[in-house]
C-alpha cells in the first residue's frame, strides 16, 4: 500500500506485453513515416481521418511505454535499465517530428477546414486539434529542420533535464553528522522544532554548493535552447511562446499579475506577523515559511490521510471520493521518500487505462494530506477527460493546476470551518501559506525564469549570477515580509520547473490554477447543487478549447481584472481572520 503498483501498465521489462509493444511501436513509426511522404489531395476528408487514425494508434502504443518507464524512473533515477530504455523510446519519439510536420502542413494547408470537418464525425471530434493546427501554422520550420530539432533535443534539453534531476536525487545531505536525501531535509521545514527547520535550511544551502556549477550548465542550455527555439520558430519572446503553447492570451497573464500586486501588501502583513508570532524583528526567515502554528502538529497514517479526504470529499462529489477510495485501494499512490526517488509530488494521468498514478514524499502532516487531495485533484481532471479520444487528453499548462488547487481548497475551508481556537489560527496559517507560495514564490519563480532568458540570449549565467537573480527576484516578490538576510539563493536548483527546454514559465500556471481555484469556490457558493455539473463540463473541456473558452463556461471573463480581484478578495479576507485571531498573542 506504501508504493504504486504499475502493473495495469506492464510487470517488468522482461514482460513479453512490454517487449511486443515495444516492437510495435518501432514498425508502426515506420509505416507512419512511409505514409506521411504520400499524402494527397484526392479525397482530402479520407486522408484526414487517416493522420488521425494513425496519430490514435501511435499515441497508443507510445502513451503506456513511456508512462511506465517515467514512472520507474521517477522512483529509482539510479536504474541504468530504465535509463537505457528511455533513451531509446525518446529516439523513436523522435522519428516522429518529420511525420507530424508534414501531417500539421496538410492540415494547415487545407483549404476550407471547418466546411470539411462538419463531414465527418471523427473530424468533428477533433475539430479543435485541427482548427489549431492551421492557426499554428505561421510557427512551422520545414520538416528537415524539425526533424532536427527533435534530434538534437535528445542530446541537448533532455539529456540536461535528467542530469539535474539524477544529481538531485542521488546527493548526499549532510545533517547533524549524518547522511540524509535532499526530500527528507525538505520536509524538515514542517518540523515543529526552530532549531530542526533552521539547522536544515542551513544543511540544504550548503549541500547546492557541491552542484551548483553542474545545474547552472544545464539550466543555461536548457534557457539557450528555448531561446534559439522561440526564435526560430518567429515567436516575439519565449513567453510568447508559452502562452500560445498553452492556449492563453497574454491579456490574461496581465490582468492576473495586476491583480497579484495589488495583494502583495496585504501578504506581506502575514508574513510579518508571522515572524512577530515567532519571534522575529525584521520579517520572517525563509526556514520559518512552513514553520507551523498553533496546535496542528498531529501526524496522520496512510489509512488516516485516506479516512481524512473521503470525508472531506464525499459531501462534494461522490465520483471523487469513489476515485480517491480507488487511489488507496489499488495502489495507485507511492508515499514515502527515499534516495533515488525525486521530491516532490506529482500525478501522472493514464487515461488509456482510466486510472492515474500519484508519487508524494509523504511524513504524515496536514500539509502531506493537502498535497494528496492536490495531486487526486490532477487524478480526477485526468477521469473527466479519459472518455475523450486519445489526441484530446491533453489540457493545457495554465488549467493543468485548475481542479488541484480547487480539492486544496475544499478540503482546507472544510477544516478550518469545524476548527476553533489555536487549531483554527494553524488552519488557517497553514492555508496562508500555500498562497503565499502561489503568491509570492510563484512570482518570483516568474521573475527570475523571464530574467535568465533574456540575458541568456548574450550571456553564459553562472552559479554565482544566478543565486543573484533569484535573490533579487525574491526580494521584489516577498518585499519586507521577508528577513533579506535569509533568504534561498539556490531555489532555481531545487524546483524542477525551469528544466524543459519545451515548457519554459512552469511558474505562472500555479498562480493561476491557485487564484482561478479561488474564484471558482466563489462561484460554488453562488451556485450551490448547480455548480458541481458546470465544473465537471468545464474539466471536460480544458482538452478541447482555449482557456478564456473554458472559463467562460463558468461565466468567467479570465482577461477582466475584477475576476482575479473576487479571487484575491476570498485571500485578503483569510489574512485579515488570521491577524485578529493572533492580535492578543503579539500583545
Amino acid at each position: 500500500m506504501k508504493e504504486w503498483s504499475l502493473s495495469v501498465l506492464y510487470k517488468d521489462y522482461e514482460d513479453p506485453k512490454f517487449q511486443e509493444d515495444f516492437k510495435k511501436l518501432e514498425n508502426y513509426i515506420d509505416s507512419i513515416q512511409d505514409f506521411s511522404k504520400e499524402l494527397n489531395r484526392t479525397d482530402t476528408i479520407a486522408t484526414l481521418v487517416e493522420i488521425l487514425t494513425r496519430l490514435e494508434a501511435y499515441r497508443n502504443l507510445m502513451y503506456p511505454l513511456s508512462a511506465y518507464m517515467n514512472l520507474r524512473q521517477s522512483t529509482d533515477t539510479t536504474d541504468a535499465m530504465t535509463s537505457t530504455y528511455l533513451s531509446r523510446l525518446m529516439a523513436l519519439g523522435s522519428k516522429m517530428s518529420e511525420p507530424i510536420s508534414r501531417f500539421n502542413r496538410y492540415i494547415a494547408e487545407t483549404k476550407d477546414l471547418e466546411a470539411l470537418i462538419e463531414q465527418h464525425d471523427l473530424l468533428k471530434e477533433y475539430a479543435y486539434l485541427l482548427t489549431t493546427t492551421k492557426r499554428d501554422a505561421q510557427y512551422l520550420l520545414s520538416d528537415e529542420v524539425e526533424n532536427v530539432l527533435s534530434l538534437m533535443d535528445l542530446n541537448a534539453g533532455n539529456a540536461w533535464s535528467n542530469l539535474r534531476e539524477f544529481v538531485t536525487s542521488t546527493m548526499d545531505v549532510t545533517y547533524q553528522g549524518t547522511s540524509t536525501t535532499l526530500s527528507d531535509i525538505r520536509n524538515m521545514a514542517y518540523d515543529a522544532d526552530k532549531e530542526v527547520r533552521k539547522a536544515a535550511y542551513e544543511a540544504e544551502l550548503k549541500s547546492y554548493e557541491a552542484v551548483k556549477d553542474t545545474i547552472a550548465f544545464a539550466l543555461n542550455s536548457i534557457k539557450g535552447q528555448a531561446n534559439t527555439v522561440s526564435e526560430l520558430r518567429g515567436y516575439d519572446s519565449v513567453l510568447m511562446m508559452t502562452l500560445h503553447q498553452s492556449c492563453m492570451k497574454k491579456e490574461t497573464l496581465d490582468a492576473m499579475f495586476a491583480a497579484m500586486k495589488e495583494f502583495f501588501p496585504k501578504f506581506q502583513q502575514y508574513l510579518k506577523r508571522k515572524a512577530d508570532l515567532l519571534g522575529y524583528e525584521h520579517g520572517l526567515p525563509w526556514y520559518e515559511l512552513f514553520a507551523p502554528l498553533g496546535n496542528s502538529n498531529k501526524k496522520y497514517s496512510v489509512e488516516e490521510a485516506k479516512t481524512y479526504l473521503l470525508d472531506h470529499f464525499r459531501p462534494f462529489a461522490k465520483d471523487m471520493a469513489d476515485m480517491m477510495e480507488r487511489a488507496f485501494d489499488e495502489e495507485w499512490i507511492d508515499f514515502f521518500p527515499h534516495k533515488g526517488k525525486v521530491g516532490g509530488a506529482f500525478c501522472e494521468n493514464l487515461p488509456f487505462a482510466k486510472q492515474s498514478r500519484v508519487l508524494t514524499n509523504f511524513d504524515g502532516s496536514l500539509g502531506d494530506i493537502v498535497t494528496l487531495a492536490h495531486e487526486l485533484g490532477h487524478a480526477y481532471h485526468g477521469m473527466m477527460i479519459e472518455e475523450h479520444r486519445p489526441m484530446n487528453w491533453d489540457y493545457s499548462m495554465p488549467v493543468a493546476e485548475t481542479a488541484s488547487t480547487f480539492n486544496e481548497n475544499i478540503i482546507m475551508n472544510a477544516a478550518i470551518d469545524a476548527a476553533h481556537g489555536d487549531e483554527k489560527i494553524a488552519l488557517i496559517e497553514n492555508q496562508l501559506q500555500d498562497l503565499t507560495q502561489i503568491m509570492c514564490d510563484i512570482y518570483s519563480r516568474f521573475l527570475f525564469e523571464q530574467e535568465v532568458v533574456e540575458r541568456r540570449k548574450n550571456e553564459f549565467l553562472n552559479a554565482d549570477e544566478l543565486k543573484n537573480i533569484m535573490l533579487h527576484a525574491q526580494k521584489e516578490a516577498y518585499g519586507d515580509g521577508l528577513d533579506p538576510e535569509y533568504l534561498h539563493p539556490y531555489m532555481w536548483i531545487n524546483k524542477s520547473h525551469y528544466y524543459s527546454a519545451d515548457l519554459s514559465f512552469y511558474n505562472f500556471p500555479y498562480a493561476f490554477g491557485g487564484l482561478f481555484a479561488r474564484g471558482l469556490v466563489v462561484k460554488y457558493e453562488e451556485m450551490k447543487d448547480d455548480f458541481l455539473p458546470k465544473y465537471q463540463e468545464m474539466l471536460k473541456a480544458t482538452t478541447v478549447m482555449d482557456v478564456e473558452d473554458v472559463a467562460s463556461i463558468m461565466g468567467i471573463d479570465l482577461c477582466d481584472i475584477n475576476f482575479w480581484r473576487s479571487a484575491l478578495n476570498t485571500a485578503a479576507d483569510r489574512i485579515d481572520e488570521f491577524l485578529s485571531l493572533t492580535d492578543e498573542k503579539c500583545r
